[in-house]
């Protein structure tokens, strides 16, 4: 059974500058990790994989406004070994994938991981921050 990393999670504040709505993922760890990305679009559920975000680095999942309230985030940590996960369970594939509906993931081929929600707020831009699991959480201003 892999290991069950902490997470932190935080929202990130616009100052004065074109403004630019994403969803980004900084990894705060010293490892390079992997990310799948679940969320409810206009046609359902779909979930997307694998973004590379190497150690104190940030990469943008979804460009433009935010258009649900909440996200859901499976991680792996390529480096160390171990995961980010939760109880949402959803469909995931070793390579890139984008895959729609959440349902019989196995049955149609693919595999099943949990993922672990983020409630953004209803804002239109949001950064979460993956940490280690004894690492506090920096403050976002």
């Amino acid at each position: 059974m892999r290991a069950l990393l902490g997470i932190g999670l935080g929202c990130l504040v616009l100052t004065a500058g074109p403004a630019r709505a994403d969803l980004r993922m900084c990894n705060q760890t010293g490892s390079k990790v992997g990310i799948a990305l679940g969320y409810r679009d206009p046609q359902g559920w779909v979930t997307e994989g694998w973004w590379d975000v190497a150690p104190k680095a940030c990469e943008t999942l979804l460009r433009g406004s935010l258009v649900a309230r909440f996200y859901y985030v499976f991680a792996v940590d390529y480096t160390r070994g171990g995961e980010w996960s939760g109880r949402s369970l959803m469909c995931t594939k070793d390579r890139e994938f984008t895959i729609r509906g959440v349902e019989d993931c196995l049955a149609r081929g693919f595999d099943r991981n949990g993922f672990f929600e983020v409630d953004t707020g209803e804002q239109k831009t949001w950064t979460i921050q993956l940490t280690d699991p004894n690492q506090p959480v920096a403050p976002t201003p």
